[in-house]
């Protein structure tokens, strides 16, 4: 067995019901937990939908300003934002809502990254130039509202191998990873083909053409 990093524990601090309507008109009811504890200090949110179960869907959701809030196509944070919601909703699970704006790097590097992007770098690349890194996330936190959630085996909605790894390392059974949906616009083609190639997210290359207008 790998090894596993003990982390410490994390308790809920608050639960609220609350409505979501998303704009295309698709509406879950949902459970808020808020907690203390969480070693990064970050206020993260977990969004329980429908009943859990033994083996719960569990999606890992970062923090997306531009595509969550604006709608923005450069990225496919905002559809699968609203695709996880129903899927977990519909199987009982969880969504972790993961204050980690840019992949780590916060919203005004990655708005600097976007600039760069625009003069052909890739995502990786524009970060790398900025001195940042490729992808600053640790899920440390995530573990922690799992196992205060009484969650320690799951099936993880996601396409990138590197959530479900450190899950794993921090204690956490990843049953299955459960593909999402993928969500390829003209302005974000050249983002999806670099997670593919850069950090081997599990998307059809094949089908991800050159359509990219930035």
């Amino acid at each position: 067995m790998a090894d596993t990093t003990v982390v410490p524990a994390a308790t809920p601090r608050a639960r609220v019901r609350v409505p979501l309507t998303f704009p295309d008109g698709y509406r879950a009811d949902a459970e808020l937990v808020t907690f203390h504890g969480l070693a990064d200090g970050r206020e993260h949110l977990a969004v329980v939908l429908g009943d859990p179960g033994d083996v719960p869907l569990v999606r890992l959701h970062s923090e997306c300003l531009t595509g969550d809030v604006f709608g923005s196509a450069r990225c496919d944070c905002g559809p699968q934002l609203r695709e996880a919601v129903e899927r977990i909703a519909d199987r009982g699970g969880i969504l972790l809502y993961l204050r980690q704006e840019g992949r780590g790097i916060g919203l005004y590097n990655k708005l600097d990254a976007y600039a760069l992007q625009d003069q052909g770098l890739d995502t990786y690349a524009a970060n790398a130039t900025l001195g940042l890194p490729e992808d600053a996330r640790d899920y440390t936190a995530a573990a922690q509202m799992l196992t205060a959630l009484g969650i320690g085996t799951l099936d993880l909605l996601s396409n990138n191998p590197d959530k479900a790894g450190q899950l794993r390392a921090l204690g956490i059974d990843v049953r299955d990873r459960v593909p999402t949906g993928v969500f390829p616009t003209p302005h974000n083609v050249r983002y999806l083909r670099a997670k593919v190639l850069q950090t081997q997210h599990t998307l059809p290359l094949a089908d991800l053409t050159e359509r990219c207008v930035v």
